[in-house]
């Protein structure tokens, strides 16, 4: 019986949908001007569902945001930033 159970449970392992892997974006923020704007940008960044890590730089007028992309999409990302007075794009596009 041990047997047919570990069959199962390999079989279930094997056939079962594969989880999503986290992604990291880097967005370029060019509006950043100030020692304030990044911290708006983490902070809008931060609320979209999906988000794991956050990391915004000022010197670089960039943000690089790790998230789960069954749970959001980078357009949703730049969206927020848009939405909290930021505009920004894919860095490299």
């Amino acid at each position: 019986m041990r047997t047919l159970s570990s069959v199962a449970i390999a079989v279930l392992l094997l056939t079962s949908p594969a989880w999503a892997a986290p992604k990291t974006v880097t967005l370029a923020v060019p509006g950043m001007t100030c020692a304030t704007c990044p911290i708006t940008v983490k902070k809008a960044l931060t609320k979209v569902t999906g988000v794991v890590k956050v990391d915004v730089n000022l010197d670089k007028l960039q943000a690089v945001v790790t998230f789960d992309d069954a749970k959001t999409t980078v357009a949703a990302l730049t969206k927020a930033t848009t939405d909290a007075g930021y505009p920004s794009t894919v860095k490299g596009k």
